[in-house]
This record gives structure tokens, sequence and C-alpha cells, in this order.
């Protein structure tokens, strides 16, 4: 008789990032990593390009959806991103990496987060104030994720400033 192994992976907190996101999204995201005791992956998803093959670790190859465009400079982890990312993460001292996705982000951070057995997924809010509650619906990552997934959705809010400390 021949037992069943089952490879079981480690789950994590999975962070939706991008260029020029607030910091706190990536900080709550860590934050909730660390008190969890998971490691943390913070997850680009490139729009301009679409998914080729998906890896067991959620790398991805891709290739541009303009076949115009055959540029593989966006085929890498934004470096600016990347950079501020370290920045934001450097004084603590837990697990983190990025990772590079392909495609439309609620789907692709979907797909990821089943891909890495992810225990939760963290994104920030859509728009700011004064986005209406009809755009914030009808094009929100965050909103598309909470109607897909089995597992939690974490949404920081990124559009109200922090409470000065007292």
């Amino acid at each position: 008789m021949v037992a069943s192994m089952r490879i079981v992976s480690m789950p994590c907190v999975l962070v939706g990032v991008y260029p020029g996101q607030p910091a706190a999204v990536v900080h709550e995201g860590a934050k909730l990593a660390d008190a969890l005791g998971y490691p943390l992956v913070c997850a680009y998803s490139n729009p301009a390009r679409y998914l080729v093959s998906e890896a067991t670790d959620g790398s991805v190859t891709s290739a541009s959806v303009d076949p115009d465009f055959a540029d593989d400079a966006d085929a890498d982890f934004p470096t600016g991103l990347a950079i501020a990312l370290a920045g934001q993460l450097a004084t603590l001292h837990m697990p983190w990496r990025t990772l590079l996705l392909a495609g439309d982000p609620a789907q692709s951070l979907a797909r990821c987060a089943n891909t890495l057995a992810a225990g939760m997924i963290v994104v920030g809010t859509h728009g700011d104030a004064h986005t209406s509650l009809r755009q914030v619906f009808s094009h929100s990552v965050a909103a598309r994720l909470a109607r897909q997934q089995h597992r939690p959705v974490l949404v920081i809010p990124t559009h109200h400033r922090p409470p000065e400390p007292k």
C-alpha cells in the first residue's frame, strides 16, 4: 500500500500593490502577516500583459497584449515599486517577496491567491473621497475580489488621512 503524500505550502498574506499606492496598504498587510506568522507576498499585476503560464510559487510567464509592442522591459517587477517596498519593509524583520502577475488585477490576484493558498488578500480602496459609489463598485479590485473569493479580503482605506496622534 502506497501512502498518499500531499505537499502543503505555508499560507501567506497576499498584498496587491501598484506604483504610487499609499504605504498604508503594505504596512497593514505586513502587520497582519507578522501577527499571523505568515510570509508577505507583494504582488503587482501588469494589465498590459497576459498570462502564458504560472508556476507553483506564483511566478508567471507573460506576453504583451499588443503584438506590435514586443518590449520585455515591462516583463519585470517595476523597479521603483520594488525600491519603495524595500524602504517600507526595511524595519520589519519578516519574510517577504515581490511577485509580478499579468492581466486584470482582480483576476490575477485571485488566481495567485489560489496558487499560493493565501490566508488572506489585502488591497487598498479605489479612488479618493470624491469617487462615487457607482465608480467604486464598478471598477474596484476589492469589490470584485470580495465577490469572487472564498478567502478573506481585507480592504485598507486609502483616501482618508490617518488620525493625528494624541
